[in-house]
């Protein structure tokens, strides 16, 4: 017997149910409880991506990717490491960095600040023939410690 499925694309990816008749499909999208894809995302965001969360109303993730929106002053180290924070992956390169700072309103020379922080062990080159750089663990903590905890005593 042929199986069809329904794909349903969400902010966070996509539902797949699958039945032997079109039938079979909606009555299984009839049991879904009210709210079902916010629920999902709500517990796709806080269980596999914690970092959505702690990053409401600091970082806003949009189709270019993850952009600054809070109104707190901070250094040029601190907007690139939420962005790369955010960042899929917590990779990105400089030049799309640069343009989600500047998207977000910050102008910021973003090569000699990742050329900085890669001395100070914040962030690294998984290879070194691309141009992405990525949070070191001893940066994520950074951002996790310092700069969200610090940026939430200010909101909160």
């Amino acid at each position: 017997m042929k199986r069809i499925e329904a794909r349903i694309k969400t902010p966070f990816g996509e539902v797949v149910i699958e039945g032997e008749t079109p039938k079979e499909i909606l009555s299984m999208l009839e049991t879904m409880p009210e709210n079902f894809v916010e629920k999902l995302s709500d517990f796709v965001s806080n269980r596999l991506m914690p970092s959505g969360a702690q990053l409401k109303g600091i970082v806003e993730l949009t189709t270019e990717g993850p952009v600054v929106v809070t109104r707190e002053k901070l250094t040029h180290y601190e907007a690139v490491g939420l962005v790369l924070y955010a960042s899929e992956d917590k990779t990105n390169t400089a030049a799309h960095v640069t343009r989600l700072l500047e998207s977000s309103g910050i102008k910021s020379m973003v090569p000699a600040r990742l050329n900085e922080m890669t001395k100070r062990g914040q962030v690294f080159k998984p290879d070194p023939n691309k141009p992405d750089f990525k949070l070191t663990i001893q940066g994520e903590k950074w951002i996790e410690e310092e700069v969200l905890s610090k940026l939430r005593g200010k909101m909160g």
